[in-house]
């Protein structure tokens, strides 16, 4: 009888909060407050400058202190001062006149020259071994060439560009809230365009909008039409023929053929043909070097770094002597058209089914809240520069097995002084049709840039909103408590050099951003008149871990080191031991690079995104800075040595007082015989615990996934393809995420992530079979003391 009254009790409390929480949604918190429209402010880290290493010359060249104050226009925003006529009627025509008075530039004789290409006539001529040519008559050689061209791209509409971007501007304004750009960044922009060399607009992928909204902000900018170079799986045929009218570039299937195909040869002179006569009539061309996130598989696009090899060929054999390269980065608060199930693929969109998408979006135009989107134009670097800059900083690599493994079964000790080389993107026919050099070149090139976009965008206020409910206030925070503690993240982010995506009053910001995720967060209305807001269990927490993922690049050295600090002390100091007791505890500056070194090579390179012309040694010491400047280590003196600042007693003369950056060699072993004395203690200061509790919590789902695929190696069934095994192991992700409240490591990202490290690693061995790649368990990993010596290399980083 009790547990009956109980259970009624708990039903209508339940009742009761779900009302209050109705309620509180529907009327703005309860709270009478003025609306303010999230919008970017103008005083913001000037981010995005280029590699001064690689491309020191375009880091100077292209840039100056004025632009970083020019501000931030909002490019969706059109009025009657955008065009050239005035008066009542222009002001409700202005969109349909801005789009008439867009200059379009013409292209004629484009498919007649690519068709008369040297390489092209080479191969219908039958000169190139393997061509198409051979043994076919030239007219019918010619027929295929139209049609590879045909399928590659079309001649542009001018009269569809202009209703197409009518159309656009509209459909913009009903669902975003603003559309911000840096002035500076478009000056910057400009004056690479200004020295007549083409645009390479390379670009990180979180929606299927990106490709029509890029183009369209980049029209309104004055840069021309771009092309597009867009996945054809991503597209029906239908859409397809509309987007190519647009601006659209579909690469060929013929042109992944093998290399010996006569059909092959032909596809890819004239995919070469084209990208010629792009860069020589200086057409701007927009390629993504990211997957979208639907995407089952790596970060990097294979089609993407194609593109970018036919570009970076076409500048080597002289086409044209340069091409400027320019980063780009978008960032929404909520991307349009995620998926609710990432693990399975995206089917190809089609002309309805776009049509309908739009129809959905116009529907709930005023229902919901409309979000921000921010657009990011790096600084311009020129190929060349970086092609010959970058070869010089080229070393010996090791795969992760040869690093990692013998120091995870315990047979090694010692760390290799060596880089890691990991590369999880496959190669297509285009770019096996390289030299290996050129190949390396490319894919170290789309690293080098992702980096520089990824560092550049903003951080919106969703990503921060997640992070701090996932990572510091999963069972619930007051509201009142909860804007100290976004005024708070928002500055660290800023302090480490990184823009936010939005700016106005505090209460008004979390309000706006709490409406944006009230299908993952729940308000109940608490005595004292406060909010308490409590994070959805279950899908809501998966969701909230893909949001903060976005504010991870601006801590990740600080949360790599607090992991490595996390690991050094878990063989001195229990877990739940109290601070005071962790900082007795010296740490050698030895000790730490070795343990940052050792989860460098565990983390994968698509979530670490290192510049490939910075050594991981740098990178330790960059981690260890941070963390001294963060203020979680502080310098321990011990009796007898010299004080760290004591510089006066240093014998300068006897060594070179500068070295290049990255170059440890031999003759640095005297800094790192020096470094044997420096030791480190946790500072003791009142905000140091749940600051690096934080920090080690922002690995902690990456983390937590590999550590459970390494329990889950006895309760595998193997061998199994690599699609049935990353199942098998979501399912148990799911599983212990339903038992443990783990939500966040339930990510089939996550669990291919594990998969393929445990790959990489030699835990897990790949032959190929007629169904696809098959995966088993490696001999050294059969037994259960070596998997549980995996499991255990991997838990020490993880902070409980």
């Amino acid at each position: 009888m009790d547990t009956m009254l109980e259970a009624r009790l708990q039903t209508q409390q339940r009742n009761t909060q779900n009302t209050q929480e109705t309620s509180l949604w529907s009327s703005g918190f309860g709270m009478k407050l003025e609306t303010v429209t999230p919008f970017l402010g103008k005083y913001r880290p000037f981010v995005g400058r280029c590699c001064q290493t690689c491309t020191p010359k375009s880091w100077e060249s292209l840039f100056h202190r004025s632009i970083m104050d020019l501000g931030f226009c909002n490019v969706i925003l059109v009025k009657e001062e955008n065009t050239r006529f005035r008066g009542w009627l222009v002001r409700r025509l202005c969109y349909f006149l801005w789009s008439l008075e867009q200059h379009i530039p013409p292209c004629r004789d484009a498919p007649q020259k690519i068709i008369e290409n040297t390489g092209v006539q080479n191969v219908i001529s039958g000169r190139v071994p393997a061509g198409a040519g051979e043994g076919q008559v030239p007219g019918l050689a010619k027929k295929e060439v139209q049609r590879i061209l045909g399928h590659l791209q079309a001649p542009l509409c001018p009269f569809l560009l202009r209703l197409f971007s009518w159309a656009l501007l509209r459909f913009l304004n009903c669902v975003f809230l603003n559309v911000q750009l840096h002035k500076g960044q478009m000056k910057m922009v400009h004056k690479a365009a200004q020295a007549g060399l083409p645009l390479v607009f390379l670009s990180t992928h979180k929606s299927l909008l990106d490709g029509i909204l890029l183009p369209f902000v980049l029209f309104s900018q004055g840069l021309g039409v771009l092309r597009v170079a867009w996945d054809p799986r991503t597209c029906s045929p239908a859409l397809r023929a509309l987007l190519k009218k647009l601006g659209g570039l579909f690469l060929p299937p013929e042109a992944n053929l093998t290399l010996d195909s006569s059909e092959g040869v032909l596809a890819r002179a004239v995919v070469h043909a084209a990208i010629e006569q792009l860069l020589v009539t200086r057409q701007p061309l927009l390629i993504f070097l990211e997957e979208l996130p639907g995407a089952q598989g790596p970060r990097l696009s294979a089609l993407g770094q194609t593109w970018l090899g036919l570009v970076v060929q076409a500048v080597q054999v002289g086409v044209v002597p340069d091409a400027m390269l320019v980063p780009v980065a978008i960032t929404y608060d909520l991307v349009p058209d995620a998926p609710c199930d990432v693990f399975h693929a995206l089917a190809p969109l089609g002309l309805w089914t776009g049509a309908l998408a739009v129809l959905r979006s116009l529907r709930s135009w005023g229902h919901s809240p409309r979000v921000c989107v921010r657009v990011h134009l790096a600084q311009p670097f020129s190929l060349q520069e970086y092609t010959i800059n970058a070869r010089s900083c080229w070393g010996s690599r090791q795969t992760l097995e040869q690093l990692l493994q013998p120091i995870v079964l315990g047979q090694c000790t010692v760390v290799p002084d060596t880089e890691k080389e990991q590369d999880w993107t496959p190669a297509t026919g285009l770019l096996l049709a390289l030299k290996e050099e050129d190949q390396l070149l490319v894919r170290r090139l789309s690293r080098h840039v992702l980096n520089a976009s990824v560092t550049s965008s903003a951080v919106m206020s969703t990503a921060i909103m997640a992070t701090l409910l996932l990572f510091k206030h999963q069972k619930g925070v007051f509201l009142s408590q909860l804007l100290g503690e976004f005024s708070w993240l928002t500055e660290e982010t800023l302090l480490r050099g990184f823009d936010v995506g939005f700016s106005g009053q505090l209460r008004c910001l979390v309000q706006h951003t709490l409406s944006l995720l009230q299908a993952h967060v729940a308000l109940l209305h608490v005595q004292q008149g406060d909010l308490l807001v409590v994070p959805r269990l279950g899908p809501g927490l998966t969701h909230l871990a893909r949001l903060s993922a976005e504010l991870l690049p601006a801590f990740l050295s600080e949360a790599v080191g607090a992991c490595a600090v996390r690991g050094l002390l878990a063989g001195r100091v229990p877990p739940e031991g109290p601070w005071e007791l962790q900082g007795i505890e010296l740490l050698s500056q030895n000790e730490l690079y070795r343990q940052i070194l050792l989860l460098l090579h565990l983390l994968p390179q698509d979530l670490l995104l290192l510049q490939p012309c910075q050594s991981s040694y740098c990178y330790c010491q960059e981690v260890l800075d941070r963390l001294i400047q963060c203020g979680l280590l502080v310098a321990e003196e011990t009796p007898g040595s010299r004080p760290a600042c004591d510089t006066g007693r240093q014998r300068l003369s006897a060594k070179l007082l500068w070295k290049p950056s990255g170059d440890f060699t031999d003759s640095d072993s005297d800094d790192f015989e020096e470094a044997e004395g420096r030791y480190f203690r946790l500072s003791q200061q009142s905000r140091c615990p749940d600051f690096f509790l934080f920090l080690c919590r922002l690995l902690s789902p990456l983390l937590k996934a590999f550590a459970q695929a390494a329990t889950f190696l006895h309760q595998g069934q193997l061998p199994d393809t690599e699609l049935g095994y990353t199942e098998q192991l979501l399912q148990f992700l799911q599983a212990n995420a339903q038992e443990e409240g783990f939500f966040e490591c339930a990510d089939p990202n996550l669990a291919i992530s594990a998969i393929w490290t445990f790959r990489d690693l030699g835990v897990l061995q790949q032959t190929p079979s007629p169904a696809g790649p098959m995966l088993y368990l490696s001999p050294t990993f059969t037994s259960r003391e070596n998997q549980e010596k995996l499991e255990q290399f991997i838990r020490q980083f993880i902070c409980s």
